[in-house]
């Protein structure tokens, strides 16, 4: 049974992985900036996998895999990461890792836009569906004015703006790249081991991040969030769940299980970020934005049924 299922409780996983990191990185980005936490979360999610792979394969580096499947998963790791987690790491600061993930559901729409497009694969009616009722899910909740904080003084609602639409195409943005990054990493990964693949995508992420550093002259946000011990924390807690727990379960999914079956399980975050946002942010969630939130997740399940 558990063999049989693997795939799915790889993505089920993977779900939580993704509440845990989102939550810690925007924590952590509050405090150092969204850019020292990508650049940190990549180095300490290597070294992490590089331990796993050096316990289970007694070789710590990725090895066994052709050009081909290096040239895939590095265009994986750039867009997915280097791009990609720019953007939503970004959207976290800016409109909070809850609204964030939300608008993450938009990826297995985007997959298989991508697919249509690119690799001429058909879209039903249900895909259609699946696709307007994710979308209207989001649409309810960023739409949505913000509700006013106990400590803010009363006013009318049209007076309080809505949530900055920069963050939400930021959040937009990560959706993209992750929906890109998640179609390249399987056509790389094929049947090899999904930690090493995950490594792979790593380095060329990380890659990508010292060249933004090194052009913007960055480098000095980077000594400031080592110094700075409650976000290392934070960051630690983050890539161990992120890049190296999260990322390598839910290519070990799309190995396992249909990408489509997968992305709908990994598509519950922004359920499941509800409580932990009201319990650790003291957020206030309406019920506008519950309904929003199950009816995205209910558009990803009907688009793979």
């Amino acid at each position: 049974m558990f063999e049989s299922r693997l795939g799915e409780l790889a993505a089920l996983g993977t779900a939580f992985c993704w509440t845990i990191t989102a939550l810690s990185f925007e924590a952590a980005g509050r405090r150092v900036g969204s850019l020292a936490v990508n650049l940190l979360r990549l180095v300490i999610g290597f070294c992490g996998i590089a331990i796993w792979n050096a316990v289970a394969r007694g070789q710590p580096l990725p090895a066994g895999f052709p050009l081909d499947a290096w040239l895939w998963l590095a265009a994986s790791g750039v867009i997915g990461f280097a791009l990609g987690d720019l953007f939503l790491f970004r959207a976290f600061v800016m409109i909070g890792s809850r609204i964030s993930m939300l608008v993450m559901a938009s990826v297995p729409p985007l997959t298989a836009l991508i697919g249509w497009t690119v690799l001429a694969e058909g879209l039903t009616p249900l895909h259609l569906l699946g696709m307007g009722l994710t979308v209207g899910g989001i649409c309810v909740v960023v739409l949505e004015r913000p509700a006013r904080s106990r400590n803010e003084s009363p006013e009318t609602p049209e007076a309080r703006p809505r949530r900055p639409i920069a963050g939400i195409l930021l959040a937009f943005g990560g959706a993209l790249g992750q929906a890109v990054g998640l179609v390249l990493g399987k056509i790389g990964l094929a049947d090899r081991d999904p930690f090493a693949a995950t490594q792979i995508r790593i380095l060329a992420g990380t890659f990508g991040f010292v060249v933004l550093f090194t052009a913007l002259d960055r480098w000095q946000r980077v000594g400031a969030a080592l110094r700075n011990g409650p976000a290392m924390r934070l960051i630690t807690l983050g890539a161990t769940f992120g890049p190296f727990l999260g990322v390598s379960l839910s290519l070990l999914a799309v190995q396992h299980t249909e990408t489509g079956i997968a992305s709908t399980i990994m598509s519950i975050v922004p359920v499941l970020i509800i409580p932990p946002a009201v319990l650790l942010f003291r957020e206030r969630v309406t019920a506008r934005e519950v309904l929003g939130a199950v009816v995205a997740v209910a558009g990803v399940a009907v688009m793979f049924r």
